[in-house]
């Protein structure tokens, strides 16, 4: 390990924003049964004290380096943002942020998306942003807007709760929408091109600037290299199990093979570099 990151990891121990927990006791019943950590309830009077209690509290999970969420937290101080992310070296840039300019609205954690049922009680989330999430090709449950993920998210995400997703990838977007339609959530908003006019108005009447205003890292590097920004709003009430779409009611392999040629750092990402090896087969 660098020596570099051993002094994020280090410093990340002093930010009172970061709550970094010891995920053993969690799993003491095993995964299918996890224990509630402490801050289950208590955000407000553990990491937002000086917020009231009325605050709504808004998730991003998948959080990265945390820009997103302190942009949210900077725009709307009437609300509580924590940004979720298992990687601590990305989490110690938002964490920093926070800290050194007193943010009093933003907090971090630093777990697997896979055990969020653990941190939050029962309606004590309003919204939860899904920001360029993994597409995970392969790995239909391992998809952020999958039946098992709305799953969880449903056990703490109040009535009427909003999910927001914005993708570079038409393949988790027109997945998450099959998803929608299956299990009849109502949509809120949907276009396939966030930055036209059409999309910008659509979007508009649901959801503040904020969801163009505000860019992720990713965002602004997809936009450049000429990729549409996919944005998809919906509600969480459903009674029963969520079910999983059919290969009829989503392609996947159409949709992944429209993915484009994606650069990532300046180097193809995986996606593109399989598609490229596919194409000489």
């Amino acid at each position: 390990m660098g020596h570099d990151k051993l002094r994020k990891f280090a410093e990340n121990e002093t930010f009172a924003c970061l709550l970094q927990p010891d995920c053993q006791p969690l799993l003491k019943d095993g995964y299918a049964r996890l224990a509630s950590h402490p801050i289950k309830g208590r955000w407000r009077e553990s990491m937002f004290a000086a917020s009231s209690p009325s605050s709504p509290l808004v998730l991003e999970l998948g959080c990265g380096k945390g820009e997103y969420t302190v942009d949210l937290a900077l725009r709307r101080p009437e609300a509580n943002y924590v940004g979720v992310d298992i990687k601590g070296a990305r989490l110690w840039k938002g964490a920093k942020y926070v800290t050194e300019h007193k943010v009093p609205n933003a907090a971090f954690l630093r777990t697997k998306v896979e055990f969020i049922t653990a941190f939050f009680a029962p309606s004590e989330v309003s919204e939860i942003w899904l920001t360029f999430s993994d597409p995970q090709f392969k790995s239909e449950n391992s998809r952020l807007s999958s039946p098992v993920f709305l799953e969880r998210y449903r056990a703490f995400l109040a009535p009427g709760g909003k999910v927001h997703l914005k993708t570079d990838s038409r393949f988790l977007h027109e997945y998450t929408k099959a998803v929608c339609k299956v299990n009849s959530l109502p949509v809120l908003c949907c276009t396939e091109d966030l930055y036209s006019p059409e999309g910008l108005a659509a979007a508009s009447g649901v959801v503040g600037a904020e969801v163009y205003e505000v860019q992720t890292f990713y965002e602004s590097m997809f936009r450049a290299q000429g990729y549409n920004i996919n944005y998809l709003c919906f509600a969480l009430d459903h009674d029963g199990a969520f079910v999983h779409p059919s290969e009829e009611d989503f392609d996947a392999q159409y949709w992944r093979s429209r993915e484009g040629a994606r650069l990532l750092f300046g180097r193809d990402s995986a996606e593109t570099r399989r598609q490229k090896l596919h194409s000489k087969q």
